[in-house]
C-alpha cells in the first residue's frame, strides 16, 4: 500500500520508518513523506494519485491538515485517497471540521502504531 504522510515535524520520517520496518522491507507498505501541505498536494501530483491512504497532520504551518484535506477531497475523486487526519489536539472542533471535509478517521499523537496498524489492515 503506497502511503503519503504529511507532517512539518521532520522527526516523524525516522519514526514511521523504524515502526513498520517489518511492512516496509516485506513491501506492504511504501511510505512517502511530505513536510508540507504544498509539498503534499506537489507529491500527490506526481504520484498520479497512486497514494491509497494519507496520513496528515492537522497543525502545520502555511496550508494546514484541513485545507489538504478539502484540496483532496475536491480535486482527487476517483476514487479519492483514505484521508486519515492526526493531531496532538484531540479537540472536538477539529474532529467535526475533519469529518464534515470528508477525513475517513481521526487519529491523535503521540500515534499508538497498533492501532494504526490494526486500520492500515482494514484498508489494504
Amino acid at each position: 500500500m503506497n502511503i503519503l504522510v504529511v507532517d512539518d515535524e521532520r522527526d516523524v520520517k525516522a519514526l514511521f520508518e523504524q515502526r513498520f520496518r517489518k511492512e516496509i522491507r516485506s513491501g506492504e507498505h511504501n511510505f512517502v513523506f511530505a513536510f508540507s501541505g504544498k509539498e503534499a498536494l506537489e507529491i500527490l501530483s506526481e504520484m498520479d494519485q497512486k497514494a491509497v491512504l494519507i496520513l496528515s497532520d492537522i497543525n502545520m504551518p502555511g496550508m494546514s491538515g484541513l485545507e489538504l484535506l478539502a484540496t483532496i477531497k475536491k480535486s482527487y475523486r476517483k476514487p479519492p485517497p483514505v484521508v486519515m487526519m492526526i493531531t496532538a489536539y484531540g479537540d472536538e472542533e477539529n474532529y467535526n471540521t475533519a469529518t464534515r471535509l470528508g477525513a475517513d478517521d481521526f487519529l491523535t499523537k503521540p500515534l499508538d502504531f497498533k492501532l494504526l496498524k490494526s486500520k492500515l489492515a482494514t484498508i489494504s
